[in-house]
C-alpha cells in the first residue's frame, strides 16, 4: 500500500476512450442484369469518376485474379494457387482493386468497379 501511495504512476488517471460507432456504408453495390443493359434507350448513360474491372478463373494449373483500369489500361494479375475457389479469386480481385484504388491516393469522388460475379456481389452487399 505504501508503494502505491509513494509512487506517481499509481495515482494517475485513466485514459478512457469512449467507442464511436460509425455504420454507414462508405461505398454501395448496385447489380445490374443483362436485361437492365439490352432496355436501355438512346446514349448511354455518362460514367463519372474511375471505372476499373475485376475478374477471377480457374484452370488446371491455379486459379487467379485480375484488375484493369480501363481509362489508362493497367492491368493487375494475381496467381492465387491449386486451392483457390473461383469465387475467392474474385472477392480477391475486388479487393486488389479496392487497395489498389486507396494506394493511388486518387481525389475521384465516384468509383466504378465492375464484376460479373452475382454471388460475390451479394456478398460484399452484406457486409
Amino acid at each position: 500500500m505504501r508503494l502505491q501511495q509513494s509512487d506517481p504512476m499509481f495515482n494517475m488517471g485513466v485514459d478512457i476512450m469512449r467507442p464511436a460507432y460509425n455504420f454507414e456504408p462508405l461505398c454501395g453495390v448496385t447489380m445490374l442484369t443483362g436485361e437492365d443493359s439490352t432496355k436501355a434507350t438512346g446514349a448511354p448513360p455518362v460514367v463519372i469518376g474511375l471505372v476499373w474491372f475485376t475478374g477471377g478463373s480457374r484452370v488446371r494449373k491455379g486459379t487467379g485474379a485480375g484488375v484493369y483500369r480501363q481509362s489508362v489500361g493497367q492491368r493487375l494479375s494475381f496467381s492465387l494457387g491449386r486451392y483457390t475457389t473461383v469465387f475467392q479469386a474474385e472477392i480477391y480481385a475486388i479487393l486488389a482493386c479496392v487497395y489498389e484504388i486507396k494506394f493511388q491516393n486518387r481525389p475521384e469522388k465516384y468509383v466504378r468497379i465492375c464484376s460479373n460475379t452475382l454471388a460475390a456481389l451479394k456478398a460484399l452487399k452484406t457486409v
